[in-house]
This record gives C-alpha cells, sequence and structure tokens, in this order.
C-alpha cells in the first residue's frame, strides 16, 4: 500500500493552529487542500491566513513564487461537511473533546467514500474510542502531528485496536511522502512521546518540592549537565502549564492513576493561581511583555580549592571519562583496585560517587555529583550532600570539578539527583513500552529526539551507561520511596537480569 496520489483531494476540519499547519503540510506536498470549520467564515481566514505563511516562505527563499500561487490555488474552504465528498483523507483536529471527535467522524462516514482514509490528530485522546463511534472503525488512524506541524518533523501513526494495517500503513507512507519522519504505535495513553516524556517533567517538579534545588538551578543542571534543549520548568512554560497539566493528568487517569504518572502538586497550584507560563506572563519564572523570561540565576558555588590529588576506586562506569579530563587539569590520579567500590577519594578522606539512587546522609563522608550526557563538554555539575558532610570535602569537591572548567550547583541531598533519575525513569517508561508493543526501540528514539529534541533516545542512553545501570539506580531510589514511583518495571529488570546472566556465564 503506497501513500496518497497527489491528485488525490485532502481535507482539514477544524482550522486552529494545528489545523492550518496539517494543512500547509499536505499543500506543500502537492495536494489540493479542502478547509472546513464549524464556525462560519473561520475557514475563509485560514485559508488567508496560510496564503500569508506561504507569502513568507516565499521571501525566505523556501518557496518558489510560481509553487506559492500554485499552492494557493490548489487550497480552498469548504461551506458544508458535504463539500468533503470526494476527498481520500480527512484529518480531524477539533477540540480535544471525545463526543465532539465521534459526531464529527459519524456525520463524515456517511459523506465520504468507502475508501476515503479518516485520521485524527488527537494527543491525549483513545483513539479506539474515537473510532468506536463509527460502523467501520477500521480506517480510522491517529496522525499525531506536533506543533509547529510544518516545522516538526515528526508524527506520530497511531493504530487503534480496530485500525486495520493497511489504514495504518496509508497513513504511514502518506506522512513520509509528505516531507515528515513518521513513527508507528499503538493505541496507548499518551502514545510514545507524552508517554515517556513524563518524568522530565515530574523528576523536576520531585526535586523541587522536596527542596532539593530552585527551578532555576534545575533547568541549568538538565541543560549544561544533562544535555537538554531547555529545562523543564522552562519548557513547561513555554508549553503553558495548564497545558502540559492537562497532559500529565490524562496519562495518569488513563493508567487508572498509576503512581508512575501522578501529576505534581506544585504545578496544580501554579494552574490554580493562573499563572500558566509565557502567555499569562508569569509561569515558573516572570515575563515581560515581549516574552522575555526574567528569572534568577542558578545557584553557583564559589571558588574553592583543587585537591593536591584524587585517588580513584574501581570502575567509574559512566563517568570514567572524568579521570582523563582530571589528569590534563594538572591534578594527580591515583588508582587502586576495589571490586566494591566505584568512587574518588579525596585527601580529606572524604568521598565522591556519581548519583546511584542512594542519599549522602546515610555514609560517614560522601559527596554525590550527577550524571552528565558527556562529562568533557559538561559547564556544569550539580553536587549533594547532607548537613553531615563535612565541609572540606565538600570543598573539595566543588574545586576538583571547577579545575575541570564546571560551574557547580550544590543541591540538596535528593536521592538519584536530577539528571540521573530523570533519565533512569525515561529509560525505564521506554523499555516497558517496547515490552507492552507500543513501539519499537528506533521508533522510540526517533521520537523522543524529533519531538521533544531529547540529546540521545532512551535506548540510545540505555547502552551508552550499561544494561545495569538504570535498573540499578532505580531500585534504590524505590527503596528509599516505596510508593512504587520508583519501582523498575518488570521489563527492565528481565534486561538487566539478563545481562549479568550472560556476562556472568562468559567469565
Amino acid at each position: 500500500m503506497t501513500a496518497l496520489d497527489l491528485s488525490s483531494p485532502v481535507a482539514v476540519v477544524g482550522t486552529g493552529t494545528m489545523g492550518q499547519g496539517i494543512a500547509q503540510v499536505a499543500l506543500v506536498a502537492g495536494h489540493s487542500v479542502r478547509l472546513y470549520d464549524a464556525v462560519p467564515g473561520r475557514a475563509r481566514e485560514a485559508a488567508d491566513a496560510i496564503g500569508g505563511r506561504l507569502d513568507r516562505l516565499v521571501a525566505k527563499n523556501r518557496l518558489t513564487a510560481d509553487d506559492r500561487d500554485e499552492a494557493r490555488a490548489r487550497l480552498a474552504s469548504a461551506e458544508h461537511l458535504t463539500d468533503l465528498a470526494d476527498c481520500a483523507l480527512v484529518v480531524e483536529a477539533v477540540l480535544e473533546q471525545l463526543d465532539a471527535k465521534q459526531e464529527l467522524f459519524r456525520a463524515l462516514e456517511d459523506i465520504v467514500g468507502e475508501d476515503c482514509l479518516l485520521a485524527t490528530n488527537t494527543s491525549s485522546l483513545s483513539v479506539t474510542a474515537i473510532g468506536g463511534a463509527l460502523r467501520n472503525p477500521g480506517r480510522l488512524v491517529g496522525l499525531h502531528f506536533f506543533n509547529p506541524a510544518p516545522l516538526l518533523p515528526l508524527v506520530e501513526v497511531v493504530s487503534g485496536f480496530a485500525t486495520d494495517v493497511t489504514s495504518a500503513t496509508r497513513a504511514y507512507e502518506m506522512a513520509r511522502a509528505w516531507g515528515k519522519t513518521p513513527v508507528a504505535c499503538a493505541d496507548t495513553p499518551g502514545f510514545i512521546v507524552n508517554r515517556i516524556a513524563r518524568p522530565f517533567y515530574a523528576e523536576a517538579f520531585a526535586v523541587y518540592e522536596a527542596q532539593g534545588a530552585d527551578p532555576a538551578t534545575i533547568d541549568a543542571v538538565l541543560r549544561e549537565s544533562g544535555g537538554f534543549r531547555m529545562g523543564a520548568f522552562e519548557l513547561t512554560d513555554l508549553i503553558g502549564q495548564d497545558v502540559n497539566e492537562s497532559v500529565t493528568h490524562s496519562v495518569w487517569k488513563s493508567f487508572f492513576q498509576d503512581v508512575r504518572f501522578t501529576p505534581s502538586l506544585a504545578q496544580r497550584r501554579l494552574v490554580e493561581s493562573g499563572r500558566l507560563g509565557r502567555k499569562s506572563g508569569q509561569g515558573w519564572y516572570d515575563y515581560d511583555e515581549t516574552g522575555t523570561v526574567e528569572r534568577d540565576e542558578p545557584h553557583t558555588a564559589e571558588r574553592a580549592q583543587a585537591p593536591a590529588y584524587v585517588t580513584v576506586e574501581g570502575d567509574l562506569g559512566p563517568a570514567s571519562e572524568l579521570i582523563a579530563l582530571i589528569r590534563e587539569a594538572g591534578i594527580p590520579v591515583r588508582e587502586e583496585e576495589e571490586d566494591h567500590g566505584t568512587r574518588l577519594v579525596l585527601p580529606s578522606g572524604g568521598q565522591l560517587a556519581l548519583a546511584d539512587g542512594q542519599t549522602s546522609v546515610e555514609f560517614r563522608d560522601v559527596v554525590y555529583f550527577d550524571l552528565a550526557i558527556d562529562y568533557r563538554r559538561a559547564t556544569r555539575i550539580a553536587l549533594s550532600a547532607s548537613q553531615d558532610t563535612a565541609q572540606q570535602t565538600l570543598a573539595e569537591a566543588i574545586g576538583l570539578f571547577q579545575a575541570l572548567g564546571k560551574d557547580v550547583s550544590v543541591i540538596g541531598d535528593v536521592p538519584g539527583m536530577i539528571v540521573a533519575r530523570t533519565v533512569a525513569r525515561i529509560v525505564d517508561l521506554a523499555h516497558d513500552a517496547v515490552a507492552k508493543g507500543v513501539a519499537t526501540e528506533e521508533d522510540i528514539d526517533t521520537a523522543m529526539q524529533l519531538g521533544v529534541n531529547y540529546p540521545l533516545g532512551p535506548f540510545e542512553w540505555s547502552r551508552k551507561l550499561g544494561r545495569n545501570w538504570a535498573y540499578a539506580l532505580l531500585d534504590d531510589l524505590h527503596l528509599r520511596d516505596p510508593s512504587g514511583r520508583y519501582a523498575p518495571s518488570l521489563a527492565l529488570y528481565r534486561h538487566a537480569y539478563a545481562s549479568d546472566k550472560r556476562e556472568g556465564s562468559s567469565s
């Protein structure tokens, strides 16, 4: 089954921002496009707006004037739903209300031909439930574009429980023909991106609620150590706190209030107070009239003296590249073989250890440091210590990372810190999704990198950090927070245990 022929007209129902974006994508790909909106006159306004965007593409040399003129000639507004009768594809982008979508598709089923593909752009509702109102639910598929649709390449092609394989294949090939990068997924809450991205927000909010660090510091660590394009607080301000919380609540409710997806009380209070982010002028941060953020600087430690030397005990695992960086900074490194140790020992006798889901207060004199996507390129490192940690140990730890050219943020004694717990939970949800048939590893990595600009896909993280890393960290976190939020999934357990068995049998 191939993509739709370019001679086949495409309809978009619902002409808000997303509907206009989808229509523009189909139009530029070469289709004739008809716009319909239940509000009189709105489809015509949308067509004019799309024409204006085509003009801007010409001004930026991204479209020729002739191609623009031809595209405009293919774009029309429809006065009645019946005007869509000969369309080969109808994409719905109306309000996120199940009854409204079902009513629309029931009406369309009586108008369009039997071979017309029906698609919903829902981001939070069940494709199966929407299709349940149809006589032939097999021809309904989810086509989840990301905003702005003309710019973002990802499209989640969602198969409902009753969606025919041929319908899903047609939709997938059509999205690819339109210049998009499609990924196939099953109809589960949040699909791929909105399901697996929940910990990115949730863990940042949890650290804040535990008074581990302020929003500016958490965001800085996520960006400068974790390699994420934006921090969780600034990103939710951009998305809109109400929108982000609504998606989180929808996923949580759809998973029967699974504790892994529990919404944030702090974000709820933000929404209740009307602090919705950039669009309201206040969110986690304040914004001026132009939308420019006005935020506090992240906590950055004062200068401290680097230690005279460090001793490496055991294998630092994901942080092994630190040893070369320390040597390059001119700090002598002593190495000792220790079966039980994976740490740096400072001259004071205190220890530095990579975040592992435990807390500093449990040990005599330990400072934890957070995970970095690349310790050489990272510009900031977070450290955590307890009230019992010796000040000399903390000072030496700060001085060590400053000698490596890093800004240092000292946060509270939060198990798993910031980047480490976030990445571990993302990896866990990704393994769980594959085990439950939501999508393939490749499609999940593609979706998370293209849909939310993650520096690595979850399975790339998993391979980089080691097969047992995420499981071990979450298992330790679960011991300290037995609510179930951090309990490793069975899929992650199998992944880690199978690796251990293979390695054990070969030794």
